[in-house]
C-alpha cells in the first residue's frame, strides 16, 4: 500500500536556484543533522535514515545512517525524488510491490530497501528541495502517528537549513553597515575590525565625518550589545542609527545623553544593555573629547612608553535611567605617535580574559608598524583562538611626523 497525494507542479529551475543558494550541497557532516536521522532511525526502529537534497541531476546525502553520508547518487534512481513531487509525506509500505519503484536499484540491489517514507524539506519561499526519509528491509506500515512525527522531525530539519541562509544573510547586511573605508585624516592612520563569534554578532564599530566640519572632526565608536546571535544583531543596528543621528547634537556626552534617551524603552524590553565607546577626533589638535557607557576598554598608547587607560564611571546604555544626571563628558590629547585602542571585551578573551590583557594589547600596539598590523594580528588570534565572544577593535595613531 503507497500513501502519498496528487503531484504539484514543481518548478525545476527556481528550486535548484533555492537548493543551491543554501551552500549545504557537497559539505562535510554535521551533528545538528546527524542528531535528527540518528533519532529518526531510533524512534522508528529502522536500519536506514537519511537528509537527502536533490540537485538537478543527483541525490547528495548530507547525513545518513546504514547509508554512506556525503555521497551522491544519480537523482534517477532517488526514491526521495517523488517525495519531493508532492507536497506531503510519501509512505510506501511495500517498494517491490509498487510498479514505480520495484526496478529501482535501492530495491533490487543494495540496501534492498522494501519499505520507504519521506517527508520533503523546503525553503523559505515553499520550494522542494530534499527530504527526510527512513527505509527498512522489510515491508511495514506507518501509523497517522508515526507519520506526524515523521514530519515533525522533517520540520526541524528544515528550520536548521533555513535559519543557515537567514544568518547568511542578516550577516551579509550587518557587514554591510561597517565603515567601509576610514575617513581621510591626514597624518593619521586608522585600522579596524569586526569579527562576529557567529554569523551575526552585537559588537560594532563605526567612523565619520561630523557635519559642517569637512575634513575637520571625525566620530568614533566602539558599542558591545549584550548577548549575540540574531537578537544582538537586531540591537546594534537600532544602537548605530540612534548613534549616528546625534552628529549634530553636540560632544559625546550628550550624544550619549540622546541615544540612552531614545532606547530606554526598547533596551527594557528586550531585557538588555549596551556598552559604549564614543568620541569625537580634532585632527588638527589631536583633542579627543569622549563619553563611556560602562565601556571601559579604551586606551592611549604613549610613544614615550606610557599608557593612560580612558576611564568612566558611567553605567551602560538601558542601566539605571534615570538614576544619574547623564553622562560626563572627558578628553584625551593624541600627541605625534601616541595610538588610541578602543575594543570589545572579545579581544580580552584572545589573552587570559581579564583587563590584564590591556597589557598584552598595548604590547600588539608598540611592536606593530602602522594601525592595519595591529588590526590584523588581532583578527589572526581571532581566526585561530575562535573566541567565545565578537572580537571588534579600532586603531588611531596620529603619525610621528604630523
Amino acid at each position: 500500500m503507497t500513501r502519498t497525494t496528487d503531484p504539484v507542479d514543481v518548478d525545476e529551475e527556481a528550486r535548484v536556484r533555492a537548493l543551491r543558494a543554501l551552500d549545504v550541497l557537497d559539505t562535510p557532516e554535521e551533528d545538528r543533522f546527524d542528531r535528527v536521522t540518528r533519532l529518526a532511525a531510533g524512534l522508528f526502529g529502522v536500519p536506514m535514515a537519511a537528509v537527502t537534497l536533490l540537485d538537478r541531476d543527483r541525490q547528495f546525502f548530507k547525513s545518513a545512517q546504514g547509508l554512506t553520508a556525503g555521497a551522491s547518487t544519480p537523482r534517477s534512481d532517488a526514491i526521495c525524488d517523488a517525495t519531493i513531487q508532492g507536497p506531503g509525506t510519501l509512505v510506501v509500505e511495500d517498494l517491490a510491490a509498487d510498479d514505480r519503484f520495484a526496478d529501482n536499484r535501492w530495491v533490487v540491489g543494495d540496501p534492498r530497501a522494501r519499505f520507504y517514507a519521506g517527508h520533503p524539506l523546503e525553503t523559505a519561499d515553499g520550494q522542494r528541495v530534499g527530504t527526510l526519509c527512513i527505509l527498512d528491509d522489510r515491508p511495514r506500515s506507518l501509523s497517522a502517528g508515526e507519520e506526524s512525527l515523521l514530519r515533525d522531525l522533517a520540520m526541524w530539519v528544515q528550520q536548521e537549513l533555513t535559519t543557515d541562509r537567514e544568518i547568511g544573510r542578516a550577516a551579509a547586511v550587518q557587514q554591510g553597515l561597517l565603515p567601509r573605508r576610514p575617513p581621510v585624516l591626514p597624518g593619521y592612520d586608522l585600522a579596524a575590525a569586526c569579527l562576529p563569534s557567529r554569523g551575526v554578532g552585537g559588537d560594532f564599530y563605526d567612523w565619520y565625518s561630523l557635519p559642517g566640519t569637512g575634513l575637520g572632526r571625525v566620530a568614533l565608536s566602539v558599542v558591545d550589545v549584550m548577548g549575540k546571535g540574531l537578537a544582538a544583531a537586531i540591537i546594534t543596528a537600532t544602537v548605530r542609527a540612534v548613534l549616528r543621528s546625534t552628529a549634530r547634537a553636540g560632544g559625546p556626552a550628550v550624544a550619549l545623553d540622546v541615544a540612552a534617551e531614545a532606547l530606554a524603552a526598547d533596551l527594557d524590553h528586550a531585557a538588555t544593555f549596551v556598552t559604549a565607546f564614543h568620541a569625537h577626533l580634532d585632527p588638527a589638535t589631536g583633542l579627543v573629547r569622549y563619553a563611556d557607557a560602562g565601556h571601559g576598554l579604551a586606551m592611549v598608547v604613549r610613544v614615550d612608553g606610557g599608557v593612560e587607560r580612558l576611564r568612566s564611571d558611567d553605567l551602560p546604555l538601558g542601566v539605571g535611567a534615570g538614576l544619574t544626571d547623564g553622562f560626563r563628558p572627558h578628553s584625551v590629547a593624541l600627541g605625534p605617535g601616541d595610538t588610541l585602542v578602543a575594543c570589545s571585551d572579545g579581544v580580552l578573551d584572545l589573552f587570559d580574559g581579564t583587563l590584564a590583557a590591556l597589557a598584552d594589547v598595548e604590547t600588539l600596539v608598540r611592536s606593530s608598524a602602522e594601525a592595519a598590523e595591529v588590526v590584523a594580528r588581532v583578527s589572526r588570534l581571532a581566526h585561530r583562538r575562535t573566541p567565545p565572544d565578537d572580537v571588534t577593535v579600532v586603531v588611531v595613531r596620529r603619525q610621528a611626523g604630523a
